[in-house]
C-alpha cells in the first residue's frame, strides 16, 4: 500500500472543505463571504447562488470576499469573471477582497487586476 493511502494515511484523515458562501446585503451593497475550497465542482454551485441574489436583488456593488478560501484553481478566476460579466450587463461594479498570497499571485498572473478593483488583498 502506498505511503499516505492506507486507512491510517495522512490523506485519509484530511477532509476537503466544501466550499460555502454567505450573502449579506446592506442597502446596494452584496457581501459574499466565500470559504472552503473553490474548484470546478464547488465554482458551479456559487455560481448559481451568487447570481440568483445578483438578478433578485440587483445590487450596485458586489464584494467577493476570500477570507475563508484555502484554496482555488481556476475555476475560481471563472467564478470571478463570470460575475464581473453579470454585474457590467446589470449596471454594477464587481470588488474582490481578503486574498491569500497564494490567489493574490493567480489574479495578478492572470492579469484579472486590471479589470476588477483588488481591496485588502496579499500583494495583488
Amino acid at each position: 500500500m502506498a505511503p499516505g493511502r492506507g486507512k491510517r494515511g495522512k490523506k485519509d484523515r484530511e477532509v476537503k472543505k466544501l466550499a460555502e458562501c454567505r450573502l449579506e446585503q446592506s442597502g446596494t451593497v452584496l457581501a459574499v463571504y466565500l470559504s472552503g475550497e473553490i474548484d470546478h465542482h464547488a465554482a458551479g454551485r456559487l455560481r448559481e447562488q451568487i447570481d440568483a441574489r445578483i438578478l433578485a436583488a440587483s445590487p450596485e456593488r458586489v464584494v467577493l470576499d476570500f477570507g475563508g478560501v484555502g484554496f482555488m484553481d481556476s475555476s475560481g478566476i471563472g467564478l470571478i469573471l463570470g460575475r464581473y460579466r453579470l454585474l457590467q450587463d446589470t449596471g454594477g461594479v464587481l470588488a474582490v477582497q481578503g486574498v491569500s498570497a497564494q490567489i493574490a499571485k493567480m489574479l495578478r498572473l492572470s492579469g484579472i487586476g486590471s479589470i476588477i478593483t483588488l481591496e485588502g488583498s496579499a500583494n495583488v
